[in-house]
């Protein structure tokens, strides 16, 4: 047939009839995909014209014909791929290299398998690049290098665990003398920690064939990287059979032992501080894991280490044994923090009312190392590592708190959360709360004090009850020493420490301050909410009684001007402190809208609905607390949204009257909207 006859049909067939006959057409040897292009994208088919005529008319075929048109893009690392003489350093100057080998190129990972390949990929991630390179362009390849290797692409994986050759070359980074170039070791912790998630049991078995491997890495522990592998191989281990057995072999090495001892007057800060933000990982994993397992699994060797009392006992030795020093004070500190860790709380919300819930019970065994050094912290609060002054934005501050102050002040807050009777009596007996109330109020400035010592009130005003507790009978005493140790402490708050003294000296200071010009103290605001703590357990609260009588026992003058402040001066307080919501009916986009009403229905049981949709608790019975579920809320909420819009369009559009041709439509005219309200029951 005449090709002219063929371009015809193809003129003529509808887009939709075409697919049907072009079965029958004896030259469709094109590509079905370039066809179904003009087909399915709306092309008249004339334009297939010139395609057809070439195709009739040379003796190409024609699927040859149709990517000479260069219509598919070939990535340039396939074509490197085809030249014999390709290096690794040229396909990893591609742009695309990370995201071919994550797409699992074919012919790029049997490249960067071959042992050549895979041993300069270590190589250089593992050695200090030349000093003569450009800064920035020092560690482009290392870089690119961990990229790969880490990759998570299992041919990669296989080869570098399953390698001893390879893993001994990653190996030999630990075995250099410190420090390490921190980059080079973020790339070696990353590059390891792949292969302890990916290629468990091979590396755990090279690992623990290394007799110094823990000591290395301890060796490099100022790097933080360090710090991360030791953390990879606590929580990153799979199965559980596998992980305890690891977690074993970390305790036969002495990990908790070796870790305590860097934290010691005389180590590199810095070594210190990572050795403790290490022991504090290992307790939170450690618990967290914990909470997790089976009843029946076996605890956790190194938590237990870390909870017994001869392991705190060490730490607390090292800490105030020889010079002291701030870093050790501190360091050691934040580890006893986290042994003693509670629920931690999203604020001081509601803080007095609920009390210090605890996920779980704090180990006697820490509470009895902790009480022989109260003493020694007490002598911190006193006597403090010696700082230089300096200068602040409300002046030149002599002697600074210090950071090792705030953390015995924190420790102080752990502790008195505890409710434990012979801490709670040590601190009495030390006047621990009259030396840290000396400190809020010298130091009016310094918030993170404050809040601490708001804590140590919250603490001793909200213990529990004797009813909360265990019965006395269960113990075969007659009495409960922890309420009458408690008792002593609150009697302690207010007599010895003058609670309600300080708190109205304080703020008749602070109004005279104000009153003659000066600034408002940086501690106001937790003055008041410490009030408040004693007004509420005044008027509700576990030593309410108590408190009462001590009150009452204050002298009368003191007396009559605490009731003063309540009635007055903190009532007004209060009240400035409250934010009211503003109603949106008073919000206005222009002057002009000022004697203008919403037509929208300020429906009040609906915001309130919302506000405590917002604000209410996802618990497992909150469908039943709250009255109706999101799909009835939202239903509710879509009903009255439509109702105001069709109130605001029939009060707003005015319909056009053919039959008022000749009025002005554009005629300025008095405009009145009605005001509808509509009320919903919850």
């Amino acid at each position: 047939m005449n090709p002219l006859v063929y371009i015809f049909v193809y003129i003529n067939f509808s887009p939709a009839s075409f697919p049907t006959y072009a079965s029958t057409l004896p030259f469709l040897s094109l590509p079905l995909s370039f066809i179904s292009f003009f087909h399915c994208s709306g092309h008249c088919w004339a334009s297939l014209c010139p395609f057809i005529l070439l195709h009739l008319l040379s003796p190409v075929p024609a699927a040859t014909m149709f990517w000479k048109f260069d219509l598919h893009t070939t990535s340039h690392i396939d074509q490197l791929l085809d030249r014999e003489d390709v290096t690794l350093r040229e396909l990893m100057e591609e742009d695309d290299v990370l995201q071919e080998c994550k797409a699992q190129n074919r012919r790029l990972l049997l490249f960067l398998s071959q042992d050549h390949c895979m041993q300069e990929l270590v190589s250089l991630i593992t050695t200090e690049p030349p000093a003569d390179l450009e800064e920035r362009s020092r560690f482009k390849f290392p870089n690119i290098a961990c990229e790969l290797l880490t990759s998570d692409v299992s041919i990669i994986n296989d080869k570098l665990g399953g390698e001893e050759s390879l893993l001994e070359m990653l190996y030999r980074f630990l075995e250099q003398d410190p420090p390490l170039n921190p980059l080079l070791a973020s790339f070696f912790s990353k590059t390891i920690g792949n292969l302890i998630a990916r290629k468990t049991e091979q590396v755990i078995t090279f690992l623990k064939k290394k007799e110094g491997f823990i000591g290395l890495v301890l060796k490099h522990i100022d790097a933080s990287a360090m710090m991360d592998l030791l953390l990879r191989l606590i929580s990153c281990v799979e199965p559980a059979p596998l992980r305890q057995e690891v977690l074993h072999w970390l305790n036969e090495e002495k990990l908790v032992q070796r870790l305590t001892e860097l934290i010691h007057t005389g180590k590199d800060e810095e070594r210190q501080s990572n050795a403790s933000q290490t022991l504090c990982d290992i307790i939170r994993l450690s618990r967290d894991q914990a909470n997790q397992m089976q009843e029946n699994m076996e605890a956790d060797p190194l938590l237990a280490v870390l909870e017994s009392q001869e392991s705190v006992a060490g730490l607390l030795k090292n800490m105030f044994e020889g010079e002291r020093s701030e870093a050790s004070i501190v360091n050691g500190t934040q580890v006893l923090l986290t042994l003693l860790e509670t629920r931690r709380l999203e604020g001081l919300m509601d803080l007095y009312s609920q009390g210090y819930e605890r996920s779980y019970t704090v180990n006697s065994s820490i509470l009895n190392a902790i009480e022989p050094h109260l003493k020694d912290f007490q002598q911190l609060l006193l006597d403090p590592p010696k700082k230089s002054a300096i200068l602040t934005t409300v002046g030149v501050l002599e002697q600074p708190l210090g950071n090792a102050r705030l953390h015995v002040a924190r420790l102080v807050a752990a502790l008195l959360q505890t409710s434990a009777p012979s801490i709670c009596q040590e601190l009495c007996n030390l006047s621990t709360m009259d030396l840290l109330l000396d400190l809020f109020f010298k130091y009016s400035w310094n918030n993170f004090l404050h809040f601490q010592v708001e804590l140590c009130v919250a603490a001793i005003l909200n213990h529990p009850s004797s009813e909360e507790r265990p019965s006395p009978v269960e113990t075969g005493r007659t009495s409960d020493p922890q309420t009458s140790i408690h008792n002593a402490l609150v009697a302690h708050l207010f007599q010895k420490c003058q609670l309600v003294q300080r708190i109205l000296d304080a703020w008749e200071e602070n109004d005279k301050i104000q009153a003659e010009g000066g600034t408002r103290r940086g501690n106001m605001g937790h003055l008041t909410r410490i009030s408040n703590m004693v007004v509420q357990n005044l008027e509700k609260g576990p030593v309410q009684a108590q408190i009462t009588d001590l009150i009452k026992e204050l002298p009368e003058d003191c007396r009559g001007r605490w009731e003063s402040f309540v009635d007055e001066t903190l009532r007004e307080t209060n009240r400035r402190n409250t934010v009211e919501l503003v109603s949106t009916h008073n919000m206005h986009s222009s002057s002009e809208d000022d004697d203008m009403e919403s037509p929208f229905p300020n429906d009040l049981s609906l915001q309130q609905a919302f506000s405590d949709y917002q604000i209410q608790q996802m618990t497992a019975n909150f469908v039943d607390q709250f009255g109706f579920n999101d799909e009835e809320f939202m239903c509710v909420c879509a009903q009255a949204n439509a109702a105001a819009f069709e109130a605001c369009c029939k009060e707003r559009i005015r319909q056009f009257d053919d039959a008022e041709e000749e009025e002005d439509i554009w005629e300025e005219k008095e405009m009145n909207y009605a005001t509808q309200a509509k009320s919903r029951t919850r």
